[in-house]
């Protein structure tokens, strides 16, 4: 492929329908440009890594092979004084014509066809290069095709393959016509990222490369334009990726079993005067109603210092990405520990808040602040427990029950067994109440009642019948196989007393939080840690869990559990990876680690939240994971 011209033979073929391909190895580069002016859209450069090779259409289709799938579009050759010939870029295609033409494709030939997403499109388009083109910094004569803004087009031609091909032997990648991608579009983010696949959904679908009658500074490898997915046109045409491995999830089907690419949601603000500290931890997230996530964190770099604040990152309905962190909340020179979101159901979200009135987070009241714009603008905060005092360090995880009653744990102490309140209101969160009876903390052990719930950091959920079950972190009581294990606390009289026993799992530690909630499917979930990769024993380490054939491995760090029955039984329990091999920073407390097919996160403060399309969304202290329930009842453990 390192002539000028594609061969004779290779253009042969073209009218015979076959598509001529070039592999594209896997390998890393640098994405993107510096986003000057309007190219905004193409920064931050990030490193991508593409780690399979693939193999990718030499040239864009020509009307002749498309013409095979649907012949009628025929009719369209010369309109706007281009693609008149049969070796002519074909274009007047929607997205969706060229999805469909990828499957005709599929079909025909017995091998599997696609768009190519937007990283391998750039990636193959550079084949190595930095400069603004594969060429270099300027393209030659032969590759231009009237590059002005014209408003009508002069007849020029869109034959394929008659210009210099770049060092991967593809042609045509700057100019003739522009060609779409498989990705929505959206913003760009600064993390590495490995086999990228666009937001999962979108206003726009991303072209590339430029095209005839387009100025030079649209053609350049980094540019990026999108479309409509409906538009049809004479600038537009698409070329095709063939690979037999399948891309991880972008466009969900929630009928479908489904594991989304985990990411960053704590981004560094890229406006000045956001404060942003060293340490970025223990997060809170809800929806919105206009189809948003919001996520709350503390920054800070002591935890127990005043110069705390909360920031919080948006995720935007079809984007792939969160927004750069926004300053929150904030009571200047105050420690402003334990914070929680909550999407009332009505078109309000709820902020708690702790406030100190020193820099630790023993004494602190309790505030309060509304939005009925998605989070966008708040109210003043209103003093809901005004005594600062201890049982008042909010945890993330409020929850409401059918009478609109609205419950909110609260760390009751500072220590890591001081047990966790709750605090209960009957009014949508006017006023509430903590009905401990002031008696000391009781002897947390199997089968012993109190007025505090087992475990700091407790997770609670509301059952049919009732009662309040909770589970936490601290507090392991001795179950009968003679190992601690996680305490789980129940109440039938609304939070008053707890009675407590040792839960089906494993306790938790240091830098680790669960989630304990109720799916809109009905079932109980529960989010947690196998073990604490410090501070359990070895022999106590890991689960033992299905692998995607069904056979039983030991597997390590955070898992899904699942109960039919209120809590009873947990017969589904999953460990939160798909088996891809990746290396993830997790923050705070956590740190680098990796993961695959045994080995999930394995520290984290926990948040969680089921969006009303049925996404389960859980954060630890820096990752966004994003899966489904049939993805957890899919060839998980399960237990009798």
């Amino acid at each position: 492929m390192g002539c000028a011209l594609m061969s004779a033979t290779a253009a042969s073929a073209q009218k015979s329908g076959v598509i001529p391909m070039v592999e594209i190895p896997a390998g890393s580069f640098y994405m993107g440009s510096d986003g000057k002016g309007e190219n905004f859209d193409e920064a931050p450069v990030h490193k991508v890594n593409i780690t399979r090779p693939f193999m990718m259409g030499v040239t864009e289709v020509t009307n002749a092979q498309y013409e095979l799938f649907r012949p009628e579009h025929r009719k369209l050759r010369g309109k706007d004084n281009v693609s008149v010939e049969d070796d002519d870029a074909v274009v007047n295609v929607s997205y969706d014509d060229a999805r469909a033409y990828c499957s005709w494709l599929s079909q025909r030939e017995g091998k599997t066809y696609r768009l190519p997403t937007e990283a391998e499109w750039e990636y193959a388009c550079r084949a190595g290069t930095y400069t603004l083109y594969y060429t270099g910094d300027g393209l030659t004569a032969k590759m231009q095709r009237n590059q002005v803004i014209a408003r009508d087009y002069k007849p020029v031609s869109l034959r394929v393959g008659q210009t210099e091909p770049n060092a991967f032997g593809l042609y045509d990648m700057h100019g003739n016509v522009e060609e779409w991608c498989m990705d929505w579009y959206g913003p760009y983010v600064g993390d590495e990222q490995t086999d990228p696949v666009g937001p999962a959904e979108g206003l726009y679908r991303v072209t590339r490369g430029g095209s005839h009658h387009t100025p030079t500074d649209y053609l350049r490898s980094a540019n990026r334009m999108a479309m409509i997915p409906e538009d049809r046109h004479s600038l537009t045409g698409f070329r095709v990726v063939q690979c037999d491995y399948a891309l991880p999830v972008c466009e969900v089907d929630m009928s479908q079993p489904f594991f989304m690419e985990p990411m960053p949601y704590v981004i560094r603000p890229d406006r000045p005067g956001v404060p942003f500290y060293r340490h970025n931890h223990q997060p809170s997230i809800t929806w919105c109603d206009n189809g948003d996530m919001l996520a709350v964190w503390f920054s800070a770099n002591a935890e127990n210092g005043r110069g705390i604040v909360v920031l919080s990152s948006r995720l935007r309905k079809g984007a792939g990405q969160w927004e750069p962190a926004e300053l929150f909340f904030r009571v200047p020179d105050r420690n402003v520990t334990g914070t929680s979101l909550f999407n009332r159901g009505d078109g309000i979200l709820l902020h708690m808040n702790g406030v100190e009135a020193a820099g630790d987070w023993q004494n602190l009241m309790m505030v309060m602040r509304k939005s009925t714009d998605n989070g966008f603008t708040w109210t003043a905060p209103r003093i809901v427990e005004p005594e600062h005092a201890k049982r008042h360090q909010v945890i993330s995880g409020t929850i409401s029950d059918e009478n609109g009653w609205i419950y909110q744990l609260c760390d009751a102490g500072p220590g890591s067994h001081d047990g966790t309140s709750i605090h209960v209101s009957k009014d949508g969160g006017e006023t509430w109440a903590d009905p401990w009876d002031g008696a000391p903390l009781p002897d947390f052990k199997d089968g012993g009642k109190g007025t505090t719930i087992a475990g700091i950091h407790a997770g609670v959920v509301k059952l049919r019948d009732g009662s309040l079950l909770t589970l936490g972190r601290g507090n392991s009581i001795v179950g009968k196989d003679g190992k601690k294990h996680m305490p789980m606390s129940l109440s039938s009289d609304n939070g008053k007393t707890w009675r407590y026993s040792a839960s089906a799992f494993p306790p938790i530690d240091g830098g680790q939080r669960l989630v304990l909630m109720r799916l809109r499917e009905g079932p109980l979930l529960l989010v947690s840690f196998t073990d604490h990769p410090q501070r359990t024993p070895e022999e106590d380490r890991g689960m033992e869990f299905a692998d995607a054939d069904g056979h039983k491995v030991k597997g390590y760090g955070m898992y899904a559990a699942v109960s039919y029955d209120e809590g009873k039984t947990w017969p589904v329990r999953k460990l939160v990876t798909d088996g891809k091999e990746r290396h993830l920073d997790g923050g705070a407390w956590t740190g680098y680690f990796d993961m695959d097919a045994t080995h999930a996160e394995p520290r984290g403060y926990l948040a969680g939240t089921q969006s009303p399309d049925g996404t389960i969304h859980i954060v630890s202290s820096r990752i966004h994971y994003r899966f489904n329930l049939k993805w957890l009842e899919q060839c998980a453990t399960k237990t009798r």
